[in-house]
Order: C-alpha cells, then structure tokens, then sequence
C-alpha cells in the first residue's frame, strides 16, 4: 500500500476489469466525528424541500430534526420537487438545525412540482460531470448558479453520447436507460472491509472519493460505483491505468495547495489545485471528512499515464 504524507489514507491493490480500474482506499487514522448520510438520515426525518412555494434553482433547503449530524456528499442527486438537483459541495448538517444548500439542476425541461420532499437517487453524478464543477466552482464554491450551464452542457452531451434521450433532460434518465450496462459492471469491483474510499482510472482521467468512515462509505459506495461507470461505459477495453500512474496522482493530490473559507453547514470547505489536479472538501476541527479529487488540465497525460498493466484483474 502507498501511504500519503499529508492525507488521512493509503491507496490499496488497484482491480482492472474491461480497462477500468478502482483501487480501495484504506484509513491510517481513526474517526472522531460522527454522522449519518443522505439515504441513513431521510428514512429518519431529514427533510430536503425547495425553498418556498415558487422555490429556485440553485438553492435547497434542508431541516435534520436528528439528533446526528448528516453528510450530504458532493455530487450526489436529489429527485423530486420542482426538479432534480445535485449537490455543488459537500454539507455537514448540525443535529437539530435547518439550512439552505447550493445546488445545480440536471433536469434542464421541468420547473412542476412531482413531490414536496425530495428523495436520493440511487447514484453519485458521473465524475466528468463532477469534474467539471469542481473547476467551474473553484473560485467561488458557494456561488450560486455559477455552474449551471457547465452542469447543463455535460448532461446534455452525456445523454447525447450514450443515446439516452429524456423528455426533461433528466440525469436520471440516462443512469436508467444504461442500467442495464451498470449492472453487468458492477460486480467486478465489490467494497472491501474497512475501505473508506476509491480511486477510479480510466485511461489518465481520474477521479478519487474519501469519507472518513468506513460505515458511511459503505451507504455511498454502490451510488459512486454507478457514477464511475457510467463513465466507463464510453471507454471498455482501452487500455488501463497503471499502478504508478494511481501512486503518482494520490502524490499529486497530497501536495497539493488548498484554501480554507467556512461551510454552509458544519466546519470548513476545502479547495485544492495542484499538478494536473482539482478537488474540494470538508474539514471540522482539523479532520479530514470528505474528499474528492480529479485530474485536470492538458498536463493530466503526462503526469499520470500508463505505463504498465494493473497488478490485479476481474
């Protein structure tokens, strides 16, 4: 296992199937914080609603009558209301409070309500999606609207380019039309005990997710897992990552600059750019909650290309 010098995991034996690889990651430190995620947390009162009677886009509101904080992860897809949402940034809800959150639309052809609450979806967005919200925020995380149209376009191009066609442009839809593909993927890269995130390679993109809990990961694991492959579905059979090209991105993302400005929930967002790389997450009292990083940039080839074959297959 590699371990980092700065970041609280080392990066397992990475898993190759049809060009695809994800490497678990494993802890070096143990949690401190507690809290529930998104699909623990709604079943026992966590309520995400719009903001009013005519609502808006970029904002959501949230109430946790819990006593548990709840982590709402990056990415994640929120269904119903007006229209579906994904999270622009990580939030940790305090015990008992209510808050607003930024969100983007990925249903470009509604604005009716279907419900009053909304539900989670059953995936994380995929991580170009993702990728390229990170740097269209990176200046301004808490902006509102500032990445609609970036969220827009790659819905839109997805959808387009995996032959999903939506009558309102849902996200969702394409994840629905591919589920198929998705499921016959999805065995090849099972969770392993004590995991608390995953690197995922296809060619020199990358993309990393960490929580500092094993037992949370395991809630967002299969909704991550779905995301990575939807990407995955539109480059089978390429040939894969390396092992030294994982280790050299993890080193990227550990060196990495990083500012610090207050969350909308609990504790500190985080930014980060380094070599070929961007990502964001979440800090309360100096500890690592939540990660997510990405290659970026025209420097991402050379940086973190292949150059031999993973050391394990499925």
């Amino acid at each position: 296992m590699q371990k980092t010098q700065n970041l609280p995991f080392q990066l397992g034996d990475p898993v190759e199937h049809r060009g695809i690889v994800i490497a678990p990651l494993f802890p070096t430190r143990d949690p401190s914080c507690a809290y529930a995620t998104l699909d623990e947390a709604l079943p026992r009162g966590l309520a995400i609603t719009e903001t009013g009677l005519d609502g808006t886009v970029p904002e959501l509101a949230v109430k946790n009558p819990l006593d548990a904080n709840v982590l709402l992860y990056d990415g994640e897809e929120l269904v119903g209301a007006k229209q579906n949402r994904i999270l622009n940034v990580s939030v940790l809800v305090a015990a008992g409070s209510s808050l607003r959150i930024p969100v983007s639309c990925v249903e470009q052809g509604r604005w009716s309500s279907r419900s009053e609450g909304m539900v989670a979806a059953d995936h994380v967005s995929h991580a170009n999606l993702r990728r390229r919200k990170a740097e269209t925020l990176a200046a301004a995380p808490m902006s509102l609207g500032v990445a609609q149209g970036e969220v827009w376009n790659e819905v839109a191009a997805k959808a387009s380019r995996m032959d999903a066609p939506s009558p309102t442009g849902a996200n969702s839809d394409t994840f629905r039309a591919l589920g198929a593909g998705l499921g016959e993927l999805e065995p090849a890269f099972p969770l392993e005990p004590g995991q608390c995130g995953a690197l995922f390679a296809l060619g020199d993109s990358l993309c990393l997710d960490w929580v500092s809990r094993s037992d949370a990961f395991v809630q967002l694991w299969p909704k991550l897992r779905r995301g990575y492959l939807l990407d995955a579905l539109e480059a089978l059979d390429r040939p894969a990552s390396s092992p030294e090209g994982l280790a050299r991105f993890v080193s990227a993302v550990d060196a990495a600059g990083a500012a610090r400005q207050p969350s909308v929930g609990l504790g500190e967002d985080v930014r980060f750019r380094g070599t070929a790389v961007i990502g964001s997450g979440l800090e309360l009292d100096g500890e690592l909650l939540q990660l997510s990083a990405f290659t970026s940039g025209p420097d991402a080839a050379r940086a973190f290309g292949r150059i031999a074959a993973p050391s394990r297959r499925r």
